[in-house]
């Protein structure tokens, strides 16, 4: 503990690094602040009588992220979510489109430009696309005030402009927190939303279970929460490194010349290198049948595709265990090119001992690749699907269940984690003591070395 608040007070009498956090602190401050501005003509009554009884299901996943917004018709209704779905799109566009394939690899900081550039104007498409929808599921919700029901139109028309506004202001501060702040500014605007909903759902959670005398099992379920982000903490940072060895060079000139074992390094192959993205994918292609589901029985039948509308059933959770393993690999495959690895080790003049360089040396990435995939992809399955078996096995409400996995979690521990280490690298640089220990931290630099590179 003596050593934590050291550790703080140096953080705070690093100018920088203080002015940075302050800076971060207050951009977070007034996106919070917009999740609770409600948009006009919005009866806020209405709406919350009506999210009540039959909000649920998926919702409950989309106003997770957005830090309560979505279901208050706040100006953040949206998020920073139509932004993450632009880049993802750019991204797999990089890996099938020539062009893209070109800004990303061979422009530089130019092609960098363009595609930021082209990323917010798609970002402004999808908001308008998604704000529709938006406003159209508010009015199914009879959640238009009284004074603009005769002039809808007008509704419609400012609103979506305020939530396309929204989302592109919300963008702008996650780029400021990026560029002046600490941590990556995105990843912070989602993780505050994030967090926003945890004292809620916690406190409903202490106080139903001290209702029912059901204190063991609350003591339980702290154990296991731990369990689980220990876990997760450990797939996250866990990397296979494959041992790398730069050819022997000559010390000396003609017959006094000496010959000096070549350095040793390694290539760090992430257990979980697709990270988040197969869960984001998996969640995205699950909204499809249960959109379907409504249509197919709009009075609240009971067929499968209707299941599918309940994340916490298991034919939902099933199905998206394997869409997450599926996922898992595809990503994987785009993420990591075993060829370019090869090459890359064979103009530095390295190679793997006891693997012959070119095609030898890609095909054995590969097979690495594919063997630590399938722990991380099965990770990944398991950590998408525990909310439901922590709300249905142990009887845990759906608010505190999220945070017993899926994205909710992938994405704090990977948030922290980074902002964490960027903290460490401004201690270090200073020669202070960092939040972790030494070895780990210089791990860490380490780990980047040769992946870094290319």
């Amino acid at each position: 503990m003596k050593k934590l608040i050291t550790t703080l007070q140096n953080i705070w009498k690093i100018k920088d690094l203080r002015e940075r956090i302050l800076f971060t602190l207050l951009i977070l401050a007034v996106y919070r602040f917009g999740c609770f501005v409600v948009l006009p003509g919005v009866d806020a009554g209405k709406l919350a009588a009506a999210t009540q009884s039959g909000g649920g299901g998926l919702l409950d996943l989309i106003n997770a992220f957005s830090g309560g917004a979505f279901l208050g018709a706040a100006v953040f209704a949206l998020g920073i979510m139509p932004y993450i779905t632009a880049s993802i799109i750019i991204q797999l566009l990089g890996f099938a489109v020539p062009y893209f394939q070109r800004l990303q690899q061979r422009e530089g900081e130019s092609g960098r430009k363009k595609i930021t550039q082209i990323t917010r104007w798609l970002t402004v498409a999808i908001c308008l696309v998604q704000g529709s929808g938006y406003l159209t599921y508010l009015d199914s919700q009879g959640a238009i005030a009284t004074a603009m029901e005769n002039q809808k139109t007008l509704f419609y028309f400012a609103n979506l402009i305020i939530l396309t506004t929204g989302t592109v202001f919300a963008m702008w501060l996650g780029e400021k927190i990026t560029d002046k702040g600490i941590g990556n500014g995105i990843s912070l605007l989602i993780t505050i939303g994030i967090i926003a909903t945890l004292p809620g759902a916690l406190a409903f959670e202490i106080t139903s279970q001290f209702n029912n005398n059901r204190i063991v099992m609350l003591i339980l379920e702290f154990a296991a929460l731990f369990g689980v982000v220990v876990a997760t903490v450990l797939i996250v940072q866990g990397v296979r490194r494959i041992p790398i060895q730069f050819a022997k060079r000559m010390v000396g000139r003609s017959s006094n010349a000496m010959p000096a074992t070549g350095n040793r390094d390694y290539i760090p192959l992430k257990v979980n290198a697709a990270g988040v993205m197969p869960i984001i994918f998996a969640q995205a292609l699950m909204f499809l049948p249960a959109a379907l589901g409504n249509y197919a029985s709009p009075e609240g039948g009971s067929s499968f595709l209707s299941s599918l509308s309940d994340f916490t059933s298991w034919s939902y959770n099933i199905i998206y265990f394997f869409l997450v393993v599926i996922f898992t690999y595809v990503y994987t495959a785009l993420l990591v090119n075993p060829t370019q690895y090869a090459e890359y080790l064979k103009r530095q003049n390295a190679f793997i001992p006891g693997i012959k360089p070119g095609k030898n040396t890609a095909d054995f990435i590969d097979s690495v690749t594919s063997r630590i995939t399938l722990p991380g992809s099965i990770f990944l399955g398991l950590i998408s699907i525990l909310p439901a078996v922590a709300a249905n096995v142990l009887g845990i409400n759906i608010g505190f269940a999220m945070f017993f996995g899926g994205t909710s979690l992938l994405i704090l521990v990977a948030v922290v984690l980074d902002t964490l280490q960027q903290i460490d690298s401004h201690l270090l640089m200073r020669k202070y003591d960092g939040l972790v220990k030494s070895g780990r931290g210089q791990g860490r630099s380490r780990i980047q070395g040769i992946g870094a590179s290319m």
